[in-house]
């Protein structure tokens, strides 16, 4: 019991030390995740469509 406290103890002392991010930083973090992963998706569809269309060709 006494490792577990241990721990925790740990662990909010280390969460102390971590450098967190700004509302301003966060929000431009987050646009620029959201907007990465649909410019990827929208990547990843065309060349599925394109793919696809080709496998149709073959007879």
């Amino acid at each position: 019991m006494k490792r577990i406290g241990s721990f925790f103890k740990d662990v909010v002392r280390e969460m102390k030390k971590v450098s967190w991010p700004t509302k301003k930083e966060l929000t431009r973090y987050t646009i620029t995740v959201v907007t990465t992963v649909i410019v990827m998706t929208a990547f990843f569809a065309v060349v599925d469509l394109g793919i696809s269309s080709l496998i149709r060709l073959i007879p």
